[in-house]
């Protein structure tokens, strides 16, 4: 069973810098299938973009996704591992502070993210579904269906 997040984080995070547009970071995420963007600056992580923010931050208040800089909507107060960080301590921050992921970074500069999908799978390996889009509250402690899939539920 791994033990640091370096065992199971994912390597070379997707990033762009803080002077990039929405538009960019949106074809980005649309090309690679994927739902948010490590925003940096001088190298250093500076902030997470997240189709969620791009939505209600951008398009929502009518804003030219052509010209406005990540740095404008970005989630500045992001949390973060270093690689040598313990995968139990880790699942615990991500359910603590309500976080689906965890930019992992050395010095300040991004060298991995590590999703709750590779932590679930690291703490239950051999009972994890392969497939983390099938994974269900039951499958981890903390896990609800919206924290999986990104989405939350619709309003009754």
């Amino acid at each position: 069973m791994p033990h640091t997040v370096e065992e199971v984080m994912t390597r070379d995070p997707v990033t762009l810098p803080e002077e990039a547009t929405v538009v960019k970071a949106a074809k980005l995420m649309r090309d690679r299938g994927i739902g948010d963007v490590l925003v940096v600056g001088d190298g250093r992580l500076r902030g997470l973009v997240t189709d969620r923010d791009i939505v209600v931050r951008a398009v929502a208040e009518g804003r030219d996704l052509a010209t406005t800089p990540l740095a404008t909507l970005c989630t500045c107060d992001v949390v973060t591992v270093g690689p040598d960080h313990d995968v139990a301590e880790a699942a615990r921050l991500m359910r603590e502070k309500d976080v689906r992921q965890l930019p992992v970074v050395v010095d300040g500069r991004p060298v991995g993210v590590v999703a709750l999908a590779d932590l679930t799978l690291a703490l239950t390996p051999g009972d994890a579904p392969s497939d983390a889009r099938s994974l269900t509250p039951g499958d981890a402690p903390g896990l609800t269906p919206d924290r999986v899939s990104g989405h939350a539920p619709a309003p009754a």
